[in-house]
């Protein structure tokens, strides 16, 4: 990885930050049409970032000044993996990439989720919402006081099922054909209970879900109906991604926050969205 051209500094909490640096890229690959992996090498961020942040990287074309936000979906070593979709000229640059290309890269930013419990944690994702959720199931597989089980829903091909499955101790997904993430959650509510993933580690159960806005919201009135906690990882659109533009605000019981600076994880009562 190429050094920063700047110190590294602090944030208010103390934390040290890297400010944008390249990394090179050590892999490119297309997990389904449409959808594209990005494996780089950034020690900085392998070590320092947890699960539900994200990272900005920036394309070399001048004209879009902006950065794009992508969470991390895994580390390996000084690797990082990033699974994101084409949906614009901004993504088409990235995923043009190759071996041995460089970009710049800012991070890791933002709060990410809370896995401090000992705990059966149930990951409900949908779509390319799901790629944090591998990260955290990654983090907590090296656990002896937790587990976890993936409920994944996808509009046609399940991209994750088999990365999920390297880390989770069950893996359940549907497609729209079939249902969404509701189903799956009133579908193997015995495996909350431990049928699902054998006797488990821990009696509490805690959801962590990243998804459309709309799907989350579901979720969370879900977990709450059954005194679940459930955290979620909102999507937004970011300008910079560490709170100076303020284009990513979202409506919380405390007022308007950054999703950028206080999110992108929030639980459901902070975000007025349990019943």
């Amino acid at each position: 990885m190429n050094s920063a051209s700047h110190d590294v500094h602090a944030d208010d909490g103390g934390a040290f930050l890297m400010p944008r640096h390249s990394a090179e890229i050590l892999s490119v690959r297309e997990l389904a049409p449409g959808i594209t992996q990005l494996v780089l090498e950034d020690a900085y961020v392998a070590r320092h970032a947890a699960a539900g942040q994200f990272i900005n990287l920036y394309t070399k074309d001048p004209t879009r000044m902006m950065p794009r936000p992508f969470g991390v979906s895994a580390v390996e070593g000084d690797a990082i993996t990033l699974i994101f979709a084409v949906v614009g000229s901004g993504t088409l640059d990235f995923s043009r990439l190759r071996a041995g290309d460089s970009i710049d890269v800012l991070g890791p930013l933002g709060r990410g989720f809370d896995m401090s419990r000992s705990a059966r944690y149930v990951l409900v994702g949908g779509g390319l919402g799901i790629p944090p959720l591998l990260y955290a199931a990654q983090q907590l597989m090296a656990r002896s006081d937790a587990d976890s089980l993936a409920l994944l829903g996808y509009r046609d091909i399940r991209y994750a099922d088999s990365i999920a499955s390297r880390y989770c101790d069950a893996v359940r997904s549907i497609d729209e054909s079939e249902g969404n993430v509701i189903t799956l959650l009133n579908r193997h509510l015995g495996g909350l209970d431990g049928d699902e993933c054998g006797e488990g580690k821990s009696g509490e159960t805690i959801i962590l879900s990243c998804g459309p806005h709309p799907m989350m919201k579901a979720v969370a009135q879900w977990a709450s109906a059954h005194a679940i906690p459930s955290q979620l990882s909102l999507e937004a659109r970011m300008g910079c991604g560490f709170g100076s533009c303020v284009a990513c605000v979202e409506d919380t019981v405390e007022g308007r926050k950054k999703v950028c600076m206080d999110g992108p994880v929030f639980t459901a009562d902070e975000l007025g969205w349990a019943v």
